[in-house]
């Protein structure tokens, strides 16, 4: 009787420890107008049968913790191109996702990325990514890591990955590359915890620029 009673004891005591499941609620984030000009979207399926199916339908939710917010709007941006072709870095986390020429920096050819600072670790449960979206096109090896540090060497995670052949030399991804669209791309962070968020591409199938037209981290502060 005395094992059971303290096997209860530790029960009870554990239970009280560990955390209550946190309320789950849609991810809501504000989507821009559908503008296309140029190659349509199904034309450029057929150009490039290995990417990801367009979307149908409406998009289903994306549940996360309650109080969960945009860590990333206003947060500074640091970039593998400090001289933008077109644009300012700023724009990546601007809340402007309107894609026009005020709303969108131009990154110079090839493998680029762009880095924020959330200032604090934060629980990170999704990023949002919006290349440019007003033609129908497709980035390459688009990866998004997050990290401990500024300069990636601690504690970095790899949370998205298209690159199918490890062109940027960060491993093989399993994603499938995907048309650029008004929605965007959400990621799924897992609740990871991290400061920086790093995210990559290599040109797209238009020329070997890139582009970004807003990028949202949402997350909370850890601890």
């Amino acid at each position: 009787m005395p094992r059971i009673i303290a096997t209860l004891l530790t029960v009870v005591s554990l239970a009280s420890w560990c955390p209550a499941e946190e309320a789950k609620v849609p991810l809501k984030t504000e989507m821009p107008e559908e503008v296309l000009a140029g190659t349509p979207p199904d034309v450029l399926a057929l150009l490039y049968p290995g990417l990801e199916p367009l979307p149908e339908g409406e998009q289903p939710d994306f549940l996360v913790p309650e109080g969960t917010v945009n860590l990333a709007l206003n947060k500074k941006v640091t970039s593998s191109d400090a001289n933008p072709v077109l644009g300012e870095l700023k724009y990546v986390t601007d809340g402007d996702k309107e894609g026009s020429e005020s709303s969108f920096v131009e990154l110079g050819p090839m493998k680029q990325w762009v880095q924020i600072d959330l200032e604090k670790p934060s629980r990170l449960y999704a990023v949002y990514v919006w290349h440019f979206f007003r033609e129908a096109r497709s980035y390459h090896d688009v990866v998004v890591q997050v990290a401990d540090d500024a300069e990636f060497t601690e504690n970095v995670r790899t949370i998205y990955s298209n690159d199918q052949d490890n062109s940027l030399g960060l491993g093989i991804g399993k994603a499938r590359p995907y048309i650029e669209t008004h929605r965007g791309r959400l990621i799924d962070a897992k609740g990871v915890t991290a400061r920086y968020v790093r995210l990559y591409s290599n040109g797209n199938t238009a020329n070997d620029l890139n582009h970004y037209v807003e990028v949202e981290v949402f997350g909370k502060p850890a601890g």
